[in-house]
């Protein structure tokens, strides 16, 4: 979906790299989307897989369920973009998201069948939760966009590219809750000018809230 102004066309791409079940991915991906309408540029969801970046690594043990849990949703993502389409991942990201992060609807069966029925796919989707059929796809989207951004980050991670800017990749941004309106494009300003800063490679402070999904 590009902006939808008269007279304004899709001037640079940005590529976000999404696990469905990260909320912080989540606020993300709606700032980007609030973004697509005041400035002039088209999203493009991707799917990455928290489980895979965490395959081999120790983590703590409130997470090991999240890891095999996670597996389902990203796989089901995959075969919806391998089926339908670049469009249905949009709607089907978008379902999933509203589903997990706001219906407190979890990673299940139940959700994924939702997901897919709002996003008006095929129930026969779901299937590819419980199958490695999909792990090569799967794998090769999450190293399209970790790669460039190295192991020591996690989702949402953005690629920008277009006629008016240098290609550049970058982890975050992590915020609560998104900002709206112009204010999202004023970020949008922002992170692009420190992105493409040669040498630029990291602002952060502790985060003191909690997602605020809004």
């Amino acid at each position: 979906m590009t902006i939808d102004q008269p007279g304004h066309r899709a001037a640079s791409t940005a590529d976000m790299w999404v696990d469905p079940r990260c909320p912080w991915a989540w606020i993300a991906s709606r700032w980007l989307l609030e973004v697509e309408q005041v400035r002039p540029i088209e999203v493009r969801f991707h799917i990455m897989s928290l489980s895979v970046l965490n395959e081999g690594r120790d983590v703590p043990e409130k997470y090991r369920s999240a890891m095999v849990e996670g597996w389902g949703a990203v796989r089901v993502c995959i075969a919806a973009e391998q089926q339908h389409g670049p469009e249905a991942l949009r709607h089907l990201f978008n379902a999933m998201g509203t589903l997990i992060h706001h219906e407190q609807a979890g990673l299940g069966s139940g959700m994924l069948l939702a997901a897919l029925t709002d996003a008006d796919l095929p129930a026969e989707l779901a299937e590819a939760a419980d199958t490695t059929d999909y792990d090569k796809a799967l794998r090769a989207s999450h190293h399209a966009g970790m790669d460039p951004v190295g192991a020591e980050v996690g989702t949402p991670v953005i690629h920008i590219s277009g006629a008016d800017v240098e290609p550049i990749a970058f982890f975050g941004p992590v915020m609560s809750p998104a900002p709206r309106g112009e204010a999202a494009g004023r970020l949008w300003d922002g992170v692009v000018a420190v992105a493409g800063t040669d040498g630029f490679f990291e602002l952060k402070r502790n985060r003191t809230r909690d997602p605020i999904f809004g």
